[in-house]
C-alpha cells in the first residue's frame, strides 16, 4: 500500500480505501517493536502501541456488531472491557494483537460488503453517556466515516509513542513495513544495531 489511499471508483471502496490506509499507518507504529516495546509508556499518557492497536481492534468490532445489530452489553458491565481495552497486558503479544487486528480488519470489509445501502440506520445505544440522546440512529457511511476518524487519530497516538521509544517515524517504518527501496527522501526504518 502506498501512503495514501488509491483512487476509487465508488464512495464504499473509497471509505474502506482510507480506513486500510489508516490502518496501514497504525500498524507501521507497532513494525519492529518487541512486546516489551509495545508495552511500553514512554510519554505522559498512559498509552502504549500495544494497547492503541488492541484498543482500535475492539472499537472498529464494536462498532461493526451495532451496524450488524449484534446485541450490545449495557453500557457499566461494557466499561471495564472498555477500559481495559487501552492496557496491552504483560501475557499479550504484538503478533497476537496484529492478528486480531487483521481479523478486525477483514471483519469489517465482509460486512460492509454485505449492506446495500450506506444510509442503512445503525441504532445509537441510549445508554451510553457520550452518545446523543436525541438521535435515534447513525447511518452505515457515518460509522465508517467515524472509524476512520478513530483509527487516524490513534495512529497519531501511536507516531508520538514510537518516536518517543526510538525515534522512529511514520514514513520510514511504513517503508521498511513494505520493503519500500530506499530513495533520496525516505530510508526504510533498519532497527538500532
Amino acid at each position: 500500500m502506498s501512503a495514501n489511499a488509491l483512487p476509487a471508483a465508488d464512495e464504499r471502496t473509497g471509505l474502506l480505501e482510507i480506513l486500510a490506509q489508516q490502518r496501514t499507518a497504525l500498524k507501521a507504529a507497532a513494525h519492529g517493536l518487541t512486546d516489551e516495546q509495545a508495552r511500553a509508556v514512554p510519554s505522559a499518557s498512559a498509552l502504549s502501541v500495544g494497547g492503541l492497536v488492541k484498543h482500535v481492534a475492539a472499537t472498529e468490532n464494536n462498532w461493526i456488531d451495532m451496524v450488524l445489530r449484534v446485541p450490545q452489553k449495557p453500557f457499566a458491565e461494557a466499561l471495564p472491557g472498555m477500559i481495559d481495552s487501552h492496557t496491552f497486558g504483560p501475557a499479550e503479544t504484538l503478533e497476537a494483537t496484529l492478528a486480531e487486528y487483521a481479523r478486525t480488519a477483514a471483519r469489517t470489509e465482509q460486512a460492509i460488503a454485505g449492506i446495500t445501502d450506506l444510509t442503512t440506520p445503525v441504532p445509537v445505544p441510549k445508554d451510553v453517556p457520550w452518545y446523543p440522546a436525541d438521535l435515534d440512529a447513525w447511518t452505515v457511511r457515518w460509522v465508517l466515516l467515524h472509524l476512520i476518524e478513530e483509527t487516524a487519530r490513534h495512529a497519531g497516538h501511536a507516531d508520538i509513542i514510537r518516536e518517543s521509544l526510538d525515534g522512529a517515524t511514520a514514513l520510514p517504518l511504513q517503508a521498511a513495513m513494505e520493503g519500500w527501496p530506499a530513495t533520496e527522501w525516505i530510508k526504510p526504518w533498519t532497527p538500532a544495531s
